[in-house]
This record gives structure tokens, sequence and C-alpha cells, in this order.
């Protein structure tokens, strides 16, 4: 797999030759981050952080938001590593203080040591200072403290030469069962999907900033297909991850998909086919996952208009329910609600959303039994939901915000407010 790579300096993406010298500015990260986040995972680098010559907390800290960060530079105790972990970052990586000491005291799966290397021996302070120690002598000393190495081969940094595969295989079952990212000099989508085929992941910079590597191209890289037609089977999923139908991806379509950050697909009757370009019922590419076996993807995407189904439903299998259904329902009458409707009242009557769900709360509170929790807590749903389309938030705005908590290491102790007086 990929993990795209976007390095800082002075709150810009930029990419560097041998860790010292600067061959590209990319300026803001931000959209490079919503560009990337379609593989999954990018690794947001401080490199001022690392040299100690400044720090991009406030960008770090924002592309943290956009896409799923493995955040690094710069950190060097526990308690930076778990600031980080507390901002939403999916993974920290640990440079210098890699050290058993520190590392027992973090969350090993949400933790990657970078073992950067010039010529075989491992390198510390941004690169530029000598430990005396060879890779495989780090990851036995650091085995079962992490989840997951980030190997940097210094010496072929941002040089689009090709990166050490003859080492690959040996730092693989070495590391394991931690998963290996590989970083420095990976060029061509060849050597990512070989570098899967081993077991490590690719982190990949220059080659992508360049134009050299297409995006797309290295997203599919690790796919094969058994398939005579040689396609890719691909479950398109909504914002929630629930299934809008079944199509077929091939190497053009994907990408084409990446390209136009749209659901492109290989129709086996019309070839390319971008959902929705005529009937208006477009999609909006969030995310593409490879599946375990590499032979089948999912596309997650914003579906827009009546769904995804040709039939006028949100799904293949027939229309939306749940809270994503009530959702939609709800964004619908946001402007077409008649006079005198209930929902017309709760959007336009002052006070009177609020007041509904400070009452069922209160009721949801005091529930006793089963069926009435069920019954209280459909209502306050129901007035949350009114809320969220009257301010333009959405449930995958919501659950996004819950999947950033849950990465959150300090917990709160989660004592009640003292309540506010209510008005009589």
């Amino acid at each position: 797999m990929i993990i795209p790579s976007i390095d800082l300096q002075n709150g810009q993406a930029v990419q560097l030759i041998g860790g010292a010298k600067k061959e590209l500015d990319a300026g803001d990260p931000r959209p490079l981050a919503e560009k990337f986040r379609l593989a999954g995972e990018i690794a947001v680098i401080d490199l001022d952080a690392a040299m100690s010559t400044g720090d991009n907390s406030v960008a770090t800290r924002e592309l943290c938001r956009i896409a799923p960060c493995r955040v690094g530079g710069g950190i060097r105790s526990v308690e930076r590593a778990i600031e980080w972990l507390d901002a939403g970052a999916v993974k920290v990586i640990l440079g210098t203080a890699a050290t058993p000491k520190i590392l027992r005291e973090l969350p090993a799966e949400r933790v990657i040591a970078a073992l950067d290397a010039r010529d075989g021996e491992v390198v510390v302070e941004g690169w530029k200072k000598g430990t005396g120690r060879g890779i495989l002598e780090r990851i036995e000393e650091l085995n079962g403290l992490v989840g997951g190495y980030l190997i940097t081969f210094v010496e072929r940094e941002g040089r689009l030469g090709g990166t050490a595969m003859d080492q690959v295989e040996a730092l693989v079952k070495a590391a394991a069962p931690a998963r290996v990212t590989i970083a420095g000099g990976v060029t061509t989508a060849d050597e990512i999907a070989e570098l899967d085929r081993l077991g490590a992941d690719a982190q990949v910079g220059m080659a992508i900033y360049t134009g050299r590597l297409d995006f797309g191209d290295a997203i599919s890289a690790p796919l094969v297909s058994d398939r005579p037609d040689g396609l890719f089977p691909t479950v398109v999923c909504d914002e929630h991850e629930r299934a809008l139908g079944l199509v077929y991806s091939d190497r053009e379509s994907i990408r084409a998909a990446v390209s136009r950050r749209r659901g492109v697909y290989h129709s086996r009757r019309r070839g390319l086919w971008e959902k929705g370009a005529s009937s208006g019922a477009s999609q909006e590419l969030l995310r593409i996952d490879l599946d375990c076996d590499r032979d089948a993807l999912r596309f997650v995407v914003r579906q827009s208009g009546e769904g995804f189904c040709h039939n006028g439903t949100w799904t293949c299998w027939g229309s939306e329910a749940g809270l994503s259904g009530l959702e939609r329902t709800l964004r619908s009458r946001l402007a077409s609600a008649p006079e005198g409707s209930y929902t017309r009242r709760l959007l336009t009557e002052p006070g009177l959303l609020g007041k509904k769900i400070i009452e069922e709360a209160h009721e949801l509170a005091e529930a006793s039994t089963a069926d009435a929790v069920e019954w209280e807590a459909a209502d306050l749903m129901y007035f949350t939901l009114v809320r969220m389309v009257q301010e333009g938030v959405s449930l995958a705005d919501v659950e996004s915000h819950l999947d950033r908590r849950a990465r959150k290491v300090t917990r709160r102790p989660g004592n009640a407010k003292t309540p506010k007086a209510r008005e009589p």
C-alpha cells in the first residue's frame, strides 16, 4: 500500500533530496491532504521540528482534521507523543526518542519507530548524526514496543532512483508482526506492488509531487485479478460505509477516479463511466480501500441526488433507512417544509427546538424501562438531527469527530457539569 508523505517547512509542503537540499516547494499542504486521503493514511513530517529549527504544529493539526495522519518530526517525549495522539493523529512516528523507556509509556499499536539509515547506519537528529548501529540491530532492540517501523534509506531519499529492494525481505521478517513502511527512492508502481507483496508499505513523496508516478497508479499498484477480463469488483459505499451497489474497476478507471476525485468506474457495456455525469446523481470520491487479498476494492463516496441506483433509490437494495435516511429526509424538507408544519416551526420558531432538545434529554435521563429508553432516545435523536441539519452539520461530520475523540489517549474524568438555571 502507498503512504503519501507531506513534509513541512515553514508551514509549506516541501520535498528534500537526501534530507538536506530543498528540491521542491509544493505550497499549502491542505489541498495535498485532501488529495492524498484517497489512499487512506498519510504521513505528515515536521522537518523544522525534527531539525530543531521551528514548529509546524498549527498546520499539522489542520491536516489531522482532513485526513488520518501519521505524525512525526520532533516528537522526543512521552508527553509530546500523547499530545499528538490526543490531537487526532492515527499514529505517531518517533526517531531519536524511540527508546524502550519512552515506548513502554505509549500504546504500541499507535507508535511507529523511524529508523533512518544512510549507507546502512542509523542516523538521528534530522539525519545529521550517525549512531554506529544498523537497522536490524535497532529493530531487535524495539520489537514488541511498537506497531510499525518507518525505514528510510536517506541516500536514496528524493532522488527518484528506486529503493533498496534487496533489503526489504529481511527487514520485514525481522520486524514481524510489526508492519514495515519503506521510504527513500520509491518511484514506480511496480516497486509499490513488490513492496506490498513482501509485506511492506511504501511511503512516497517526490515521485508523486513531480508527476513521475501517477497517484491513481500508486493506489492500484498492489491489485491483482483472477478474472478473465482483468476487472476488479468494486463495492461502492456512502460516508457511513453503507453499501450502495456493486460495480467494476480497472486501472484506467481508477486513474480517472483519482484524478477527478469522482466516482468513475468501468462499465462492461460502455467502458469508462462516471457515475452521475448525465443523471446528476454524482459522487465525490473520499477514499479507496483495497481488500486483504488485493483483488477487490471499496470506494467510499459522498453520494448526491436521489441515490446510487438507476431506479431512483439510495442503494441497489432499496431506500435508505435509519438515522442517515432520516437525515436525508430532514435535509430535503429544510427548504421546502410547508408553512404551519411542525418541521417549519422547529426550524423557524425561536427557542422551540432548543426547548424540545432539553425536554427530550431530560425524559431520556428519567426513562426507567427499555421501551421508554428506546422511545425517548428516538425523540432526542430526531430533534438533534433537526438541529444538525439547521446548522449544516452532517452525521458523517459527527462520526468523524467521534473517531478523532476515540484516538485520544488522555481521558477526561467525565464528571457532570453544573446545570444552568432553566428559564421560568
